[in-house]
Order: structure tokens, then sequence, then C-alpha cells
């Protein structure tokens, strides 16, 4: 983990309030897994005492650049969609724990499941999987056709299915309904998203082999505050709980309740 001024070297709009920032940095060379993230100050922030975790979409370490896309839906995140082509972000990290991608065989078919927001770490563990030779199958979920984004760069990577909740662009309905639809298989399930989605993968795949993804607000993305806690899984007694910042935010499959 690290703390830079990290300079800013390409940002624009890719869909209806998502943003894409590319970050030049030497932290970059400290990720380790996909599905990490950033702890980042809002330019200009103010009287604002708390830092905005956003996901690594994507990591060049032989240019120390990294890539994130987040959503401008609060002040914070709105005043990060400001920020200018080369000035520069003061951020922490790279934070938690990814997905285990180092852990899966050539032999096994993963499938990526990713809804909203969800879906950019989602976009490195893909790249990271194809680069060891394993096949990659993406769901990926949206409210409407305007929200819809990398769909392409994962097209490249593998097949790719997509669902939006109006049924203006893709399957209409969820995740789950696009892979009952395609009956889809795999051997390894990799998700995140919102809870609601997460929960139906878990009840439609209760056995599963796999990893999910918790979105979160969070306090000191440390582990010290306790501001993003859950509880595990087999928490009998309300004190077996997960620190999301630390522990996570990928947890395995079945790991915590949602």
């Amino acid at each position: 983990m690290k703390k830079e001024n990290m300079t800013i070297t390409a940002h624009h709009s890719i869909a209806r309030d998502i943003y894409e920032m590319e970050l030049e940095g030497h932290l970059v060379q400290e990720v380790e897994e996909p599905g990490q993230f950033l702890h980042i100050l809002p330019p200009s922030s103010g009287s604002m005492l708390l830092r905005r975790p956003v996901s690594i979409c994507k990591t060049d370490k032989k240019r120390s650049r990294l890539t994130i896309v987040y959503r401008a839906e609060g002040r914070g995140t709105n005043q990060l969609a400001r920020a200018p082509e080369k000035s520069s972000l003061d951020v922490l990290g790279p934070l938690g724990r990814g997905f285990p991608a180092a852990g899966v065989s050539t032999q096994e078919h993963v499938l990526l499941a990713g809804g909203g927001i969800g879906v950019p770490p989602l976009y490195d563990t893909a790249c990271d999987l194809r680069e060891k030779g394993i096949q990659v199958t993406t769901v990926l979920g949206f409210s409407d056709a305007a929200a819809v984004f990398y769909e392409e760069p994962f097209r490249k990577l593998g097949d790719v299915y997509v669902s939006t909740e109006d049924g203006s662009y893709g399957t209409a309905g969820f995740v789950t309904d696009v892979m009952a639809e395609e009956e889809l298989s795999f051997d390894r399930i990799f998700a995140c998203g919102p809870v609601p989605m997460l929960k139906a993968l878990e009840k439609v795949y209760p056995k599963a082999r796999g990893s999910i993804s918790l979105e979160e607000r969070m306090g000191c993305g440390l582990g010290v505050c306790l501001a993003c806690v859950c509880h595990s899984r087999e928490d009998t007694d309300g004190t077996d709980y997960r620190k999301i910042c630390s522990d996570g935010p990928v947890f395995s499959w079945g790991e915590v309740l949602l």
C-alpha cells in the first residue's frame, strides 16, 4: 500500500454518469490481485473528510498506469468527474483482497457476472485469466441501454451476454435470467454487483465454486474504523464479522451473509 499523488493521463465519460480515468504513478506496481481498490480523495474536497473507494479496472505495470471506472452519483464522485487531465489525485492503495485468479486452473471455465458499477473489477480479472489461457464467459447486467459500458472490451476476451432491467438492450431481466436462458455452465464464478444480484446468484448456485466482491461505503479503508463490516455465514452470536475494506472486498462464495 502506498499514498501517492497520481497523474490523470486520460479522463472521459463512457456511459450515462459513468467515467473512465487513467492514472499514472509508482503505486501501480503494488497491485497484487485483480479486484483490489483505491481510496481516492476527491479534488477540491473542502470540508469532506472521507476518501472514495473505487475499484481498479485495469493495470498496465509496464507503463505504470491503471484505469478506474466509476459512477458520478454523489458530491465526491461528481467532483472527481470534473478533474481535468494532467492534474493529480491524492490516492491511497492498492487496498483489500482481490479475486483469486492465480488459483484458477487452465482447465477451468470461469464465468464473470457483473452488475452496474460492479463490472469494472471483473475486467482486470478477465484480462488476468485470459493471459493465463483460461476460458472466460461474461454476463453483464445494467438498468437500461444508456447505462451499458465495456461490452466490447469484454467481447475481445470471450463470449459476452448483456441484460437490461427494462429490456432496452440485450436480454430483458437480470444476469440470472441470461444465465438460465442461455443455459450457461462454468467451473468457477466470480461476481461483483449490488447485493440483490449477488443474493440471487448464491440462491440459484448455492454450491458454486467462486467468489463475490461487495460494494460498500467506507470510512478509513484500512480496517480500523469498522464502518464497513458484514457478518459471516457462520455467525451465531453477532461477533463473527468481516471487514469489507481489508478482509474483502472479495469473499469466497457463501462466506458472508448478504
